[in-house]
């Protein structure tokens, strides 16, 4: 195989050998959401124990897709620039109907910003490097082949079983954060289930690792000759792999769809015959649900744990970053002293965003599988009309992809005046300021950015960088000569104005969570 699956030590759990004190956080799952979140704990100073029942990383190549917000992401938690550098970068997508493309699209077609639309990386590399990066941080306690095999949750902490190779032992966190997987043993525990759709649909996930000249591109057919009345995906990973997503249909047998001698005539078709490897295969159903609320007490759920989608539109470990993004700086400051009532902003803000992706997922997966009626006749109009009309090309869904979504920050200070692109909810877009980049300067605290006018003195850090045409456009607009904007730990815009004083700061600071 092209990577190097390496075990990582086991060690013997203090909890064996005498009772442990009660842990501020624990995180059950060290997949990409759950480093992610110890990571982005510790550099803000709260320990973290990880706790995860395997002690490799994942299998197969699974999430691939990281969008330019999830890079952004990622490049805060100190592993941003070895995804880069690995990862195949994309930003131009080919929807093709049968043998014709019907239309592209770019998806950061303006330049000004650090991380690009979307970089392909196998699943397995970010764990690595984002393991790396928690054994850098002496407040991240990983324990691998340690799996939880109780839950019992109470006012104010949640006890847990953690069965070992040496034996069991227990361990109390005050709070607990599930971030282990769209089966989430934890979330059973608890008796909780989603709510939502499982569509009728299986697709076939093939990995395979061959010489080939195909662009960084993605490419997406509806009905190919070479599988006809089917949708196919073909994506470029690093390593020479290639993804292949084949849509199978809901009578097909999954057992039967993972042999190699189902398999790798199908790839065949697709790639025509040269010499290719099958490194890895899945076959998944479309699922598009989440569970109703995502903080119960003291245990937190995020990522798939918290909810799922359909892989089409890399939505999936993108969203759980995004949780991420959301979840780190609020739990943070309530273990720090913050009311808990901080995670419920939380829950309400990662809700939206769900349903966000639940909702363009589903509407990708009718159009790739609609009902026999009208649903076929209106998606079959469309691919006839796209390669042709231009107005239907944006009805053509082949999977909205992943990008934040903006919150609905109700009451928020704002003048609408400037650019919505930075209205609050919105994540602060990125511009090159002198010899760096604005998201980088503005760190992860809260930060008020002052473009063009002086910051009031209201006891926060400042970026005040010089006025350059990007931040105009993305900032000020046409029309504004200065603006203050609060921007919150996760790069969110909280407030902003034209001119504004220490009291109103301090207000819309109260207002999204800043004081305590």
């Amino acid at each position: 195989m092209p990577y190097d699956y390496r075990p990582y030590p086991v060690r013997r759990a203090p909890g064996l050998d005498s009772p442990e004190p009660r842990h501020p956080v624990v995180v059950v799952g060290a997949g990409p959401v759950g480093l992610a979140l110890a990571i982005d704990l510790a550099q803000a100073g709260v320990p973290v124990v990880v706790l995860d029942d395997n002690n490799v990383v994942s299998v197969g190549s699974r999430a691939i897709c990281w969008s330019k917000r999830s890079l952004e992401i990622l490049d805060r938690l100190g592993v941003g620039q070895r995804c880069l550098d690995k990862g195949v970068t994309w930003k131009v997508g080919r929807t093709f109907h049968r043998d014709a493309q019907v239309f592209e699209f770019d998806l950061l077609p303006e330049a000004g910003h650090r991380m690009p639309a979307f970089v392909n990386l196998q699943q397995y590399y970010v764990e690595e490097y984002l393991i790396d990066r928690a054994m850098q941080l002496p407040l991240i306690d990983i324990r691998f082949r340690n799996r939880v095999t109780a839950v019992a949750p109470a006012a104010d902490h949640a006890a847990l079983t953690v069965e070992t190779p040496d034996g069991s032992y227990r361990i109390e966190a005050r709070w607990l954060v599930a971030c282990d997987g769209a089966k989430s043993p934890v979330r059973g525990m608890l008796g909780l289930d989603f709510d939502g759709v499982l569509f009728e649909e299986r697709f076939l996930i093939a990995d395979i690792e061959m010489q080939a000249d195909f662009p960084s591109e993605r490419w997406f057919w509806f009905e190919p000759t070479f599988h006809p009345g089917q949708s196919a995906l073909l994506h470029k990973q690093p390593d020479n792999i290639y993804r292949i997503d084949l849509q199978l249909g809901w009578d097909a047998d999954p057992e039967a769809e993972r042999r190699p001698e189902r398999i790798l005539p199908r790839i065949e078709k697709v790639v025509g015959h040269r010499d290719f490897r099958l490194d890895w295969a899945s076959i998944y159903t479309f699922q598009c649900r989440r569970l109703a609320r995502f903080v119960h007490g003291p245990v937190i759920f995020a990522g798939d744990s918290a909810h799922v989608v359909s892989p089409f539109g890399a939505r999936g470990g993108n969203g759980g970053l995004q949780d991420v993004d959301a979840l780190g700086w609020r739990l943070a400051a309530v273990v720090q002293g913050a009311p808990a009532a901080l995670l419920q902003a939380y829950d309400r803000e990662r809700q939206w965003g769900a349903d966000e992706n639940i909702l363009n997922s589903s509407r990708a997966t009718r159009f790739m599988s609609p009902d026999p009626g009208v649903e076929r006749l209106f998606r079959d109009a469309v691919l006839d009309l796209a390669g042709r009309a231009d107005f239907a090309r944006p009805m053509v869904n082949s999977g909205r992809l992943s990008k934040p979504c903006v919150y609905p920050l109700h009451g928020a200070p704002d003048d609408p005046a400037l650019p919505p692109a930075s209205r609050p909810g919105a994540v602060a877009p990125d511009a090159p300021v002198g010899n760096g980049w604005l998201l980088n300067a503005l760190g992860g605290d809260f930060t008020l950015l002052a473009v063009g006018a002086a910051a009031p003195s209201a006891g926060l850090r400042v970026v005040a960088p010089p006025v350059t045409d990007m931040l105009r456009a993305r900032y000020l607009g046409p029309a504004a000569e200065g603006a203050i904007y609060l921007i919150r730990p996760d790069q969110v815009v909280a407030a902003r104005w034209q001119r504004a004083d220490t009291a109103a700061v301090r207000a819309a600071l109260a207002e999204a969570g800043g004081c305590w």
